[in-house]
């Protein structure tokens, strides 16, 4: 009977899920492919990924500047590495879809706004930009990451 119940509601939860156009998606689609090629650790323990591919879309990890400098040294080389991890899991910074900026002081906004202006081209993404709350981590004057499409 329990078995029953578990074939009614997953054929249900499928074709919800078609309705949502998700039933196009392969089995193989549906599960996350994780690019380890950079996998951080933390005492041999895996942390996190500094990307991971799903169906079309590419997860770019936060990227921060570790070394001396002003919000617009720490931006173009933040920015820099954003693009380097875009091209080489088959992506660019024009077909990012979505970014997230960390600031450790909001009153760099205006300075990291010079630098970001124009580097995901003429048809920039949506983007989400806070100040942090007790720095970003490394003491990084800024951290992005992003979501963007593959081919």
């Amino acid at each position: 009977m329990e078995n029953n119940r578990r074939s009614i509601l997953k054929k249900f939860t499928i074709g919800l899920a078609g309705l949502f156009g998700v039933s196009n998606l392969s089995a193989t689609e549906k599960k996350s492919e994780k690019i380890t090629g950079n996998l951080i650790t933390d005492q041999n323990y895996p942390l996190f990924s500094s990307a991971v591919k799903h169906g079309n879309t590419l997860y770019i990890a936060g990227k921060g500047a570790h070394f001396e400098g002003d919000i617009k040294a720490h931006t173009d080389h933040v920015l820099k590495e954003i693009e380097k991890e875009l091209l080489k899991n088959g992506s660019s910074m024009e077909k990012v879809l979505k970014v997230n900026v960390y600031l450790a002081d909001l009153a760099d906004y205006k300075a990291m706004n010079e630098v970001y202006r124009g580097r995901f081209g003429k048809n920039p993404p949506v983007r989400t930009t806070v100040a942090t709350y007790g720095g970003v981590p490394g003491n990084s004057l800024v951290e992005i990451d992003c979501i963007a499409a593959l081919d």
